[in-house]
Order: C-alpha cells, then sequence, then structure tokens
C-alpha cells in the first residue's frame, strides 16, 4: 500500500494526512475482493524495516491502526471475514495495539468468507530464518527438508502462495514482502498513489492478472497448430 507520503507531500499536507487518507482504501478494498469472491487478501502496512522511520510517524502510525482496528472490528465481524496479523512481534508494538490485534483475531476466528492478513512489522527474510529455527529446534534431519516442510514451518502455514501482487504508486520493489510465497507470482504496479486506489482500480489490476499466461517455469500449450 505505497505512496501515501507522496499523496500528502503533493497537497502540501503533512505525511500523516496521507496516512490517514489510506484509511478509506483499506476499507473500500476489502469490500471490493469480498464482493468478487477473493478469498485471500493480504495488506502490507508496516514492515521490519518501517521501524527505521522519524518515531514521530511510527508513533502516529500506531495510534492510527489502533484507531481503525477498533473501528472496523464490527464490520469485519459481520461481513465475515477472518483476520489475522503477519509478524506483530517486535516488543516496540505498543501493549494496547498487540492486545487489538490479538482480540480482532480471536473474534473473527471462525468467519470463512475470506481471509485477511495484515503484515504489520512484517519481514519476508525474518519469515525464512524463523522458518529455518523451527526446522532446526525440531531436530529434522537435513536430508528430510523439503520446500512443502520448510512452508509449513512459516507464519500461517495454511496461507497459500501469492497469486497476485499489486504495489501502487508505480514502485517496481518487493520490499521483503512474503518473500517465500511470492516465489511465482504475478505483479501489478498501478501508478495511483494508495490513497486514490479505489475498486475500480482494484477490479482492472484482476482483469490484467486473468489475461496472464501462468507457466510456473513451463511452456505456454499448443493451440491451433502454433510452433511448439
Amino acid at each position: 500500500m505505497d505512496g501515501n507520503g507522496r499523496w500528502a507531500q503533493r497537497r502540501s499536507l503533512p505525511r500523516s494526512a496521507g496516512h490517514r487518507a489510506a484509511e478509506t482504501t483499506v476499507i473500500d478494498i476489502i469490500e471490493a475482493a469480498r464482493a468478487v469472491g477473493v478469498e485471500w487478501l493480504s495488506l502490507y502496512a508496516f514492515s521490519t524495516e518501517n521501524w527505521n522511520r522519524p518515531g514521530t510517524e511510527v508513533d502516529y502510525l500506531m495510534r492510527l491502526v489502533r484507531r481503525v482496528v477498533r473501528k472496523h472490528a464490527p464490520l469485519l465481524l459481520a461481513r465475515g471475514i477472518r483476520c489475522r496479523f503477519l509478524g506483530a512481534s517486535d516488543p516496540r508494538i505498543p501493549r494496547e495495539l498487540a492486545r487489538d490485534f490479538d482480540d480482532l483475531s480471536v473474534l473473527t476466528a471462525d468467519n470463512r468468507g475470506m481471509t485477511l492478513t495484515v503484515a504489520f512489522d512484517h519481514g519476508g527474510r525474518r519469515d525464512i530464518v524463523e522458518a529455518a529455527r523451527s526446522l532446526i529446534r525440531s531436530k529434522t534431519p537435513a536430508d528430510e527438508v523439503t520446500e512443502r516442510l520448510f512452508a509449513d514451518h512459516l507464519p500461517f502455514p495454511d496461507t497459500p502462495d501469492v497469486d497476485l501482487v499489486i504495489r501502487t504508486s508505480g514502485e517496481q520493489r518487493i520490499s521483503n514482502f512474503m518473500l517465500w510465497q511470492v516465489a511465482y507470482a504475478e505483479w501489478v504496479f498501478p501508478e495511483v498513489l494508495w490513497p486514490d486506489f479505489r475498486a475500480p482500480d482494484f477490479l482492472a489490476c484482476l482483469h490484467t492478472y486473468r489475461r496472464r499466461a501462468r507457466r510456473f517455469g513451463g511452456v505456454p500449450p499448443r493451440t491451433n497448430g502454433d510452433p511448439s
């Protein structure tokens, strides 16, 4: 969800205004995804590297996220959305916010309409390191480690591989996002900044994805006498 700061800068507003404006987009995209039958939606809200931002901005983000979680919990429950938080392990996260994350996860645990994963204090490299540590602690012999077994030691191992990554604002970087799960994801880079991103933009990205030929390293099927 990229572009909040630039959105604010273009309007001669503080960066906090961009983060605040992003709330509307978050709810709009959650509703749009649910309406078209998306079963798994992940939102990258705060990375392990975002702790390097100015303390005042980080503090504001923590307060904002807590307000958003508490405000929209009833909507998420009513929509049948299961909510999970990927990461959220750093002790710098305020205790009240960590408790709200836990409360929302428990509140919506039985929902099956859609799974919403909020990557907060998330880092793909850290997840891989933690999976390796888990395998070592389990005393799994090296020769028995497979990709499937390794994936089983990642956080939320029931999460399917990512099909589509949408990065707004035109930036074209992975930024340490779900590094294991995005191995064969399709990518779309809309130029629109996140606070201006709306359901029609999201649907346009889905349309682009559906037109892609996903070959997973293979070759496309032969059609109408095309050469092999």
